[in-house]
């Protein structure tokens, strides 16, 4: 055993080991794929995938307008979870902001709050709460329960022995006025989860991962396409003809989008049939998102394998690209759980509008007045990235 591992690990070993080794210290990219990916991917990953929400959206319909109910709003917005986005005047215009996406929390405190906590009866606020993301919405409730228990707990602690009895009012029968402070039932809050009453957690993973599907597959399939071609030297036999380079890049792009549509279809079937993630809007809004998607991705594919001469290099290009997209996009994480500065990557990032729109359509039933932004950009990035991979062709082959 000692003279067949001396034979093994020998001096011929430590000699190829070490050329290995300064081979690939030479290699720089090599070296650059050992490190920066790596380091790249745990600063993004872990700064994404943060299950702990903060500025979620807070629209608030106060009918009381009184020290109570400011109390109340204050004590719900003092942490970081909740910023107060608005204020309504009806409850309706508060639904409105919900549906269209610019809330994610309603608060309705009733006209009679401090009427009825000063008379030592209970009282009811009403939660509104966007359920499209089932998990954020829970934790949205075990905030606002949280600064209601605090708030009771303080009322409460403020009329423990030696302080001062609820006032007389002359609708009650007395009793009511003899009870001291301490004796007030606690402020109730009844939640009302909006789109998905059920919290059906799925139909939020469902609808994120759909995007990166489509995103994802789109860049791989064209990527290859496109960089095979140039492995093979057809490219080159392919311009020699009277087509013009144009001609050649929508005859590659039309079917890569007819063979990605086909996709979608399928997609969409099992997300309803096995999932059975709702379609409440119109699917031809969808289709419009996915046709964008598409493009989208195999402008990404077409223009990564532009600056590659392998397979090899369009995968470890792709591998700074594609998995930024998916963790950057809240298609498994909300955005509202990154840190700020990460947060306006999404205004850039196809996926972060398509799941948008996706839900918004499918979950929420919302029409083209609502998505017509997200689906505006996804267009914008569709046509840019396919123009830009359509220019970078037609000067590397020119």
């Amino acid at each position: 055993m000692r003279a067949w591992a001396s034979r093994l690990f020998g001096g011929r070993f430590w000699a190829l080991a070490l050329k290995e080794l300064r081979q690939i210290r030479r290699d720089r990219r090599l070296a650059m794929s050992l490190v920066v990916p790596p380091m790249l991917q745990v600063l993004l990953f872990g700064f994404a995938l943060d299950s702990h929400v903060r500025d979620l959206r807070l629209g608030v319909v106060d009918e009381s307008r009184t020290l109570e109910s400011r109390e109340l709003v204050s004590a719900i917005t003092e942490n970081q979870t909740f910023r107060l986005a608005g204020s309504f005047q009806t409850s309706e215009e508060l639904g409105r902001s919900l549906a269209a996406g610019r809330l994610d929390v309603g608060l309705v405190v009733p006209w009679d709050y401090a009427r009825l906590r000063a008379r030592g009866r209970p009282v009811t606020v009403q939660v509104l709460l966007n359920a499209a993301n089932a998990n954020t919405a829970q934790i949205a409730q075990g905030h606002v329960e949280g600064a209601v228990a605090w708030l009771n707990q303080r009322a409460e602690g403020a009329g423990r022995p030696g302080a001062a009895r609820a006032p007389v009012d002359a609708g009650t029968d007395g009793q009511d006025a003899a009870r001291p402070v301490a004796a007030r039932p606690p402020v109730e809050v009844r939640p009302a989860f909006l789109y998905n009453p059920g919290l059906v957690n799925t139909w939020f993973i469902v609808t994120g991962v759909f995007g990166t599907l489509i995103i994802l597959n789109g860049s791989l399939v064209s990527g290859a396409t496109m960089i095979r071609e140039k492995e093979r030297g057809t490219v080159e036999q392919l311009l020699m003809t009277p087509a013009s380079s144009l001609e050649v890049i929508a005859a590659k792009i039309i079917p890569l989008f007819v063979l990605l549509m086909g996709m979608v279809v399928l997609v969409l079937v099992v997300a309803r049939l096995v999932f059975h993630v709702p379609f409440r809007g119109s699917l031809l809004l969808v289709f419009v998102a996915c046709g964008c998607c598409v493009l989208t991705g195999i402008g990404i594919g077409t223009f990564l394998s532009t600056f590659a001469r392998s397979a090899n290099q369009t995968q470890l290009i792709g591998f700074f690209v594609n998995p930024p997209l998916a963790m950057l996009s809240g298609a498994l994480t909300p955005i509202e759980a990154m840190p700020k500065w990460i947060q306006p990557v999404a205004l850039v990032n196809p996926i972060a509008h398509f799941a948008s729109v996706a839900r918004a359509v499918l979950v929420k039933g919302a029409g083209l007045d609502v998505v017509y932004p997200h689906l505006l950009a996804l267009a914008v990035l569709a046509a840019a990235l396919v123009g830009v991979s359509a220019w970078r062709f037609r000067r590397q082959h020119s």
